[in-house]
């Protein structure tokens, strides 16, 4: 088979199985690195990819994996060597058979900002450094597996892209409640990497096939039924004693069968699998047809958390814009964050599904200030974003480091915007908003604006933008000055929906500029414009009367089955007039002997657990000047991180949310500190804690996180990294005296130095405990190496230490 022939293939392909398990098997010292191998034993490597070669695979992924310049560091070698190298013994071992092979590519194992501290762009280079390497040394095409951020997964699929032309696909890793370890869907996968060039979208690791097929059927019904989808299951799930991995290929072969339905491009195995499971899968997958019937798709936007499909009415808040706002204007020339902020989370508060960025102010940098609100923006709220721009330059910062699947607008009719933005909504996997105007302006019938759609979607199609994410805007008028083109705008967004079979949108609150009572006009207009077809409302969120047209439209039209949504935001409110007593001012409030949650704090806690860490410091700054800072950490920091943690327990926040909480409550605690070393009174430790990656392991994200959350709830944290024999996690203890301990590990081969580690805390007779975590730890087999605690998470380590330190 050819690379150019692999997406034509009428029967599942099979992929191979995991490398790491041979190479474990065949005496891979603890430690080492196995893509070093490549170099120092191609025998051992080559006969690996002939052993799958023999038993089915026609795909064979180099021993690349981990071959990016961070994790070869301290090795010796470079990327250029070792997938050199790679290439070479799994091309010998795929000649015989007429298999192809993929260049590996797995994450850096570091976060990206904001989560973490690795740039996007360094990301992006590091990637395509590899890339480079892989297309010199002549792989028929590229795999990108492993990922659990989204965010990483964009770098890499850009570095991919922009590098070299070879076939791209794309696996994410999830959990068992369907997401990523920082929070990303299946979904919102499958909208984003598609979108950015994918060739094939498949899931892979963490989990065996019994678990996998529920998401593997979700991602199938997230793409067309002709787009390649593959999985490289786990064999099943690790053993309590960390021994391996809990099924045969026999039982892996029958948990798979259910996944013919689903008329895979591609199968393989993660984890555990050797080339008796590819074996068994030949006989699975034998005949197999691929793809699926073909339908419709919605449109859909998301960030890694959320995904909003527009199916009917959805609300874009309007306020992050400074047109006619002097305060917004303002706050974009002073780069005043913390109030664009403000206003993005009082709109989703009030209900926005999406949020339209326009930096546009005069006097600004528009590209670099679009980079840096887009950036902000999505570190404390999690809805997708509207970029709103017509230069160019601005939007492509801003849709470069945006993460998820965005919507840009806009274009409008004139070619030459046409040939300069559609390529940036393409390359980047963006829905567009074209404007019904052209070089002769705003036509006054619908028909000559319906014409002008007509071009817009004609020329997105052929840019390779799907119908699914092309809306069209037929251009609200004021009715103030242009009464007789209201009616124009609602014949034309009718037909547009009814006849172009597009998307549809409208800035809302156009209409009633220049007249009293703007929120009358403003209602009125949006239900004829539901009524129309309308699907982006661009408006004012907290405008309560058009939320309220919004939602009783749903009841109205039918759309809000049982009208649970309506429920759900009006139950137990009443209208104004039916108020009894209107409720007292906060200064009343007080007066009266209510008071408001929190109290004092309430603004800090607020800040904390939305994550504005501008606004958290001058909280603090602020309550500093009355109230001890001790009282500060107990009463507002811990109480809103406890707050964030809950939620995250509750799986309604996810990672990136609680690193954020955590990101403002440490703006918080060192105004603390400043204050306490200016008073020159003594520090406070909550209580000391040592942590580590152990022996033989070079995974450290997980610990890291742990590491932030624990020094936020002011804990004394001893960070010794990775890779940390046992007698240095002893030593650290006996000098600190710290008396709690946790250890992480990743792989289930260095699970023992894990129980070594554990061993020797008891032999040196220290006084300390020991939690663990990692993702392939189970409780069971915690307690089994001598663990006081078992650690699923990083709220649950906090917790943890919370209650061995007697801390409420």
């Amino acid at each position: 088979m050819r690379a150019e022939e692999l997406f034509r293939t009428r029967e599942t392909v099979l992929l191979d199985g995991a490398m790491g398990t041979m190479l474990q098997a065949a005496g891979l010292p603890l430690g080492a690195r196995p893509e070093a191998l490549n170099l120092e034993d191609p025998a051992l490597i080559e006969s690996i990819h002939a052993r799958y070669a023999a038993a089915g695979s026609r795909i064979l992924c180099a021993n690349t994996f981990g071959a990016s310049a961070h994790k070869l560091a301290g090795s010796g070698y470079t990327v250029e060597q070792v997938v050199d190298a790679a290439i070479r013994c799994a091309r010998r071992a795929a000649q015989p058979y007429g298999s192809l092979v993929a260049l590996d590519i797995g994450p850096l194992g570091e976060l990206l900002e904001p989560a973490g501290t690795l740039p996007f762009e360094e990301a992006v280079e590091a990637f395509a450094e590899i890339v480079r390497a892989g297309a010199a040394a002549g792989a028929d095409l590229i795999l990108c597996e492993t990922f659990t951020d989204l965010y990483e997964l964009k770098a890499a699929l850009l570095a991919c892209r922009e590098t070299c032309g070879l076939p791209v696909l794309a696996s994410m890793s999830f959990e068992a409640g369907g997401r990523t370890f920082t929070g990303c869907g299946v979904e919102s996968f499958a909208a984003a990497a598609r979108g950015l060039g994918a060739d094939a979208l498949g899931i892979n690791c963490s989990l065996g096939p019994k678990e996998i097929l529920p998401m593997a059927r979700a991602l199938c019904g997230a793409v067309p039924g002709d787009y390649p989808v593959f999985v490289k299951p786990n064999a099943g799930l690790p053993r309590a004693d960390g021994s391996g991995y809990d099924i045969t290929p026999q039982l892996f072969a029958m948990q798979m069968k259910p996944y013919r339905e689903l008329g895979l491009f591609a199968a393989g195995g993660c984890c555990g699998t050797t080339p008796d499971f590819i074996r068994a899968l030949h006989r699975v997958f034998d005949g197999c047809a691929v793809g699926r019937e073909a339908r419709p798709l919605p449109s859909v936007l998301c960030t890694p958390v959320q995904r909003v499909v527009v199916d009917g009415i959805t609300v874009v808040g309007e306020r992050i814009n400074p047109t006619g706002k002097k305060r917004f204007q303002q706050a974009l020339r002073e780069g005043d964050m913390d109030y664009v902020l403000a206003q993005a989370i009082s709109q989703a508060e009030s209900g926005a599904a999406v949020l339209d960025v326009n930096v546009g102010a005069p006097g600004v940098d528009e590209p670099a200030l679009m980079e840096q609100v887009v950036k902000a923006l999505q570190s404390v709220v999690s809805l997708p974003l509207q970029l709103d721009s017509s230069n160019a330059a601005a939007l492509e910062r801003g849709l470069r480091v945006y993460n998820g699947k965005p919507i840009v607008n806009s274009v409008n009719g004139e070619q030459a915007v046409l040939d300069k933005l559609l390529p940036l909504c393409k390359k980047y996997g963006a829905a567009v908003v074209g404007l019904t105007m052209d070089e002769q302006g705003i036509p006054k019938t619908a028909a000559g604006r319906v014409a002008i759609a007509a071009r817009i979607r004609d020329a997105a199609l052929a840019a390779g933008i799907p119908l699914e994410d092309i809306y069209i805007d037929c251009l609200t008028l004021t009715a103030s000055a242009q009464q007789e083109d209201v009616m124009a705008t609602l014949d034309a967004l009718r037909a547009c929906k009814e006849e172009l079979g597009v998307r549809t949108v409208l800035g809302v609150s156009n209409i009633s500029f220049g007249l009293p009572c703007r929120p009358y006009l403003n209602t009125a207009f949006l239900t004829m414009a539901m009524y129309a077809g309308l699907d982006l409302a661009i408006m004012n969120p907290a405008s309560e009367e058009m939320m309220g047209a919004v939602y009783a439209y749903g009841v109205l039209s039918g759309r809000d089955k049982q009208s649970g949504r309506y429920i759900a935001r009006y139950a137990g409110r009443t209208m104004p007039s039916q108020a009894a007593q209107p409720l007292p001012a906060q200064g009343e409030a007080a007066a009266m002997g209510q008071t408001e949650p929190g109290g004092p704090y309430a603004p800090l806690m607020k800040a904390v657990e939305q994550g504005l860490k501008g606004e958290a410091a001058a909280h603090t700054r602020a309550l500093l000047a009355g109230h001890e800072p001790l009282d500060l950490v107990d009463h507002a920091l811990i109480p809103a991180l406890d707050a964030v943690g809950a939620g995250y327990e509750k799986g309604t926040l996810f990672l990136p949310q609680l690193l954020q909480s955590a990101s403002a409550a440490q703006a918080a605690f060192e105004e603390i500190k400043a204050a306490v070393a200016k008073n020159g009174a003594p520090g406070s430790s909550k209580g000391k804690i040592v942590l580590a990656t152990v022996k033989g392991d070079v995974h450290d994200i997980g610990k890291n996180i742990v590491r932030v959350i624990l020094e936020n709830y002011g804990f004394e944290v001893l960070d010794l990294g990775r890779d940390v024999p046992p007698e240095k996690v002893v030593e650290a203890v006996r000098e600190s005296g710290a008396r709690l301990v946790g250890l992480s590990a990743l792989m289930t081969t260095t699970l023992k130095s894990m129980a070594e580690t554990i061993e020797a805390l008891h032999k040196a007779k220290l006084d300390c405990k020991v939690m663990v975590g990692g993702a392939v730890l189970t409780e069971r087999y915690a307690l089994e190496i001598g663990a006081d605690w078992y650690a699923k998470d990083a709220k649950r380590s906090a917790d943890i230490a919370k209650e061995f330190y007697h801390v409420s």
